[in-house]
C-alpha cells in the first residue's frame, strides 16, 4: 500500500491527539501502521530534539539544520523502510515545519528550505498533509503558560507567521493538503480526517 501521512499545524492544535487517534484506528483495521514523529523517532533525532526545545540561542540556520539532520535520520531509518514494505507510516510533523517556522516565520528563504528538505528526506513526500488549523492565541492558550518550550515562548507574531506559511501552502497545493478547523470538537476534526483517509484507502486498494 505505501501511504505516507504527515500532521502539520501551529502550537496547540491537536496534532499528536489526532495522529495518536488515527494510528489507533489503522491498527484496529490490522493495516501495518507506524506513528512516528518529528523532531525526534531515532536515537539521533530524540537526542537533537532536546537542544531544539529548550537551547536558549540558536540561529535560524543552526535550527533549521538540526531539524533537517533529524528529519534526514528519520526518513532512512523509519519512514522509507515502512514505506517500502508496504505500510502505512504516520508522522507528528515533516519537512513543511521548517518551512513554516524557519521559512515564513524565521526568515530563511523557503526556497532553499524546500532544497535541502529534497535531500534530507530522499525525495520522501506524504500523500496526505493534514494541516490542523488555529488562530495561534487560542493554540497557544491550550498549552497554559507552564513549561513552555522555546518555540511556544516565541511571540504571537511569530506564531501567525508560522500559520500564515502553513495556509499558503496548503493554498499552493490543495490535492495534498487537507485544512481542518481545529477549534471544532475533537471527535468531529477525527471524524473529517478519517472520511478523507478512507478515501486514500479505498483508492490504494483498487
Amino acid at each position: 500500500m505505501g501511504l505516507f501521512i504527515a500532521f502539520e499545524g501551529g502550537e496547540g492544535g491537536g496534532k499528536s491527539t489526532q495522529a495518536r487517534a488515527l494510528h489507533r484506528r489503522l491498527a484496529r483495521l490490522g493495516l501495518p501502521v507506524v506513528l512516528t514523529h518529528e523532531p525526534g523517532g531515532t536515537a539521533l533525532g530524540d537526542n537533537l530534539r532536546r537542544w531544539l526545545k529548550q537551547a536558549r540561542e540558536l540561529t535560524a540556520p543552526a535550527e533549521f539544520f538540526l531539524f533537517a539532520a533529524s528529519r534526514a535520520q528519520l526518513a532512512a531509518e523509519v519512514i522509507g523502510p515502512h514505506l517500502s514494505q508496504g505500510g502505512i507510516v504516520i508522522c507528528d510533523r515533516f519537512a513543511p515545519s521548517s518551512v513554516a517556522y524557519q521559512g515564513h516565520a524565521r526568515g530563511l528563504d523557503p526556497g532553499l528550505i524546500q532544497a535541502a528538505n529534497e535531500i534530507a528526506t530522499q525525495g520522501l513526500r506524504p500523500d496526505l498533509l493534514v494541516l490542523l488549523d488555529m488562530a495561534p492565541e487560542e493554540g497557544l492558550g491550550r498549552k497554559g503558560s507552564a513549561k513552555r518550550d522555546r518555540f511556544e515562548r516565541e511571540e504571537v507574531a511569530f506564531h501567525r507567521r508560522v500559520r500564515e506559511g502553513y495556509l499558503e501552502m496548503a493554498r499552493a497545493d490543495p490535492q495534498r493538503w487537507l485544512v481542518v478547523d481545529a477549534s471544532l470538537p475533537r471527535a468531529q476534526v477525527t471524524k473529517i480526517i478519517w472520511a478523507r483517509v478512507s478515501q486514500l484507502l479505498s483508492q490504494r486498494r483498487s
